[in-house]
């Protein structure tokens, strides 16, 4: 079993899951994480660390989606060991629906 991070992580991407990683299994996007199946060690500390409520175990019904988008990601975009800045707008997406198509391909810029 591994964790997901699911569609309320776009837009929001408050990192303060990444904080608590012991293996460092968290990849970042240009408005979005991703945790990588192959790393994850269903530890479970990440879930209640997230402000938006968007990590689940890939056992749950509302991961199922995002297990897919996770993997593909995590092999292409940039580990990411450390609580960077959230965007400026995050708590303003924080919660809002519909937000998939948001969902921006590109890695997270240095």
């Amino acid at each position: 079993m591994t964790y997901v991070v699911t569609e309320n992580c776009i837009r929001c991407k408050f990192m303060d899951c990444v904080e608590v990683c012991p293996v460092d299994c968290f990849y970042a996007g240009e408005n979005f994480l991703v945790i990588s199946p192959d790393e994850c060690i269903d530890c479970g500390v990440c879930e209640p660390e997230c402000p938006a409520e968007a990590i689940f175990p890939d056992s749950d019904d509302r991961a199922t989606a995002w297990a897919e988008i996770n993997a593909k990601y995590a092999g292409v975009w940039p580990n990411i060991t450390r609580k960077g800045e959230p965007p400026a707008d995050a708590e303003e997406w924080k919660d809002k629906p519909n937000k998939a198509e948001l969902l921006s391909p590109e890695p997270q810029k240095n």
